[in-house]
């Protein structure tokens, strides 16, 4: 560590096959990054150093750190490609980045994107990064949020969080995976959450899981069954907590300013809403942890890598809320 003021970041270059190694280089040249960090770039510095003379911006790399962290053949790895070295090396670098803050290393980490079924291919059987972090941190209760910072995408001054019940599975698999006590912890975290980037009294809406939130038990009873009382739990411990209420009324709700947070019952009923209004802005975040992680909400986009005309947008944003946050704890 040093004895600079700004937080010190580790950020990977996610799977190298895709956009990752562009949209860090394109990150690091942007001032609003170096304004706010040290940044820290964990993996095959050959790559990092191609995409920046690709680029034309090699001296984005003055002054930057880089932990070398690389598998055999990396650098023969095609853009566009699914490739399980690719998929290794994704994993070797979350894995270093995770260690180094852990043990204080640095104050925080941003991912880049990488390919789920790269990790597969590579021998890593994990649905994605939050639960490769979650188990090498050690912690049961946590959960992937979507953040859009303060902007005019959203009324609310402490911008709007959006958090996942349930994580990577499939839609068949998620009434039962959903409790009382699992619902009650995502809105707990995200009320914590909120409260760490200056929102004193979070407003949560929690969503319903069925449409029109049941239709009073004609549609299902989850809602009456699960998440009432989950919600009822957190009005207990003092959480502004409202719902259930439909997911495609509440979420807009929010937009307009009458919630600061929502918890989602699965993946694509916050997803879907959060990056059809702030694709470019919005920021994973993942709750629970010991340690600060935040990551761009996009993916690898094979299908763009080689053009080398990503937005790097998604990733600055996950920069800075990341050094918001090494600042809040």
């Amino acid at each position: 560590m040093t004895d600079s003021p700004l937080p010190r970041l580790a950020i990977t270059l996610g799977d190298v096959a895709g956009i990752g190694p562009e949209v860090v280089v394109r990150s690091l040249a942007d001032e609003n990054v170096r304004s706010c960090c040290q940044p820290v770039i964990i993996g095959d510095e050959q790559i990092l150093q191609r995409t920046a003379d690709r680029l034309g911006l090699t001296h984005a790399l003055d002054g930057i750190d880089n932990v070398h962290v690389t598998v055999p053949g990396l650098i023969d790895v095609p853009l566009g490609i699914v490739d399980a070295r690719a998929g290794a090396a994704a994993f070797d670098c979350l894995s270093t980045t995770i260690d180094m803050a852990l043990d204080g290393s640095v104050d925080g980490i941003v991912t880049a994107p990488l390919s789920k079924y790269a990790l597969h291919l590579a021998g890593h059987d994990y649905p994605g990064h939050t639960e490769i972090l979650a188990e090498r941190c050690g912690v049961s209760e946590f959960a992937m949020m979507l953040y859009v910072p303060p902007s005019d995408i959203v009324r609310s001054p402490h911008g709007l969080a959006v958090a996942h019940t349930t994580l990577h599975t499939s839609i068949a698999s998620v009434p039962r995976l959903l409790s009382k006590d699992r619902i009650a912890d995502t809105i707990e975290l995200t009320h914590n959450f909120l409260r760490r980037v200056g929102c004193d009294s979070p407003r949560i809406g929690v969503c319903a899981l069925n449409p029109h939130a049941g239709e009073n038990g004609l549609f299902g009873n989850e809602e009456a069954s699960i998440i009432a009382p989950a919600v009822e739990s957190a009005r207990q411990h003092n959480i502004n907590a409202n719902g259930p209420a439909p997911a495609d009324t509440l979420i807009k709700r929010a937009v307009d300013g009458e919630f600061d947070g929502i918890v989602a019952m699965y993946h694509d009923q916050g997803h879907i809403a959060l990056k059809l209004i702030a694709f470019g802005h919005a920021v994973n975040v993942t709750l629970g942890l010991p340690i600060t992680r935040t990551s761009p909400s996009h993916g690898t986009a094979f299908d763009i890598a080689a053009r080398f005309e990503a937005d790097p947008t998604g990733m600055i944003e996950a920069i800075r809320v990341a050094a918001q946050l090494c600042q809040s704890t």
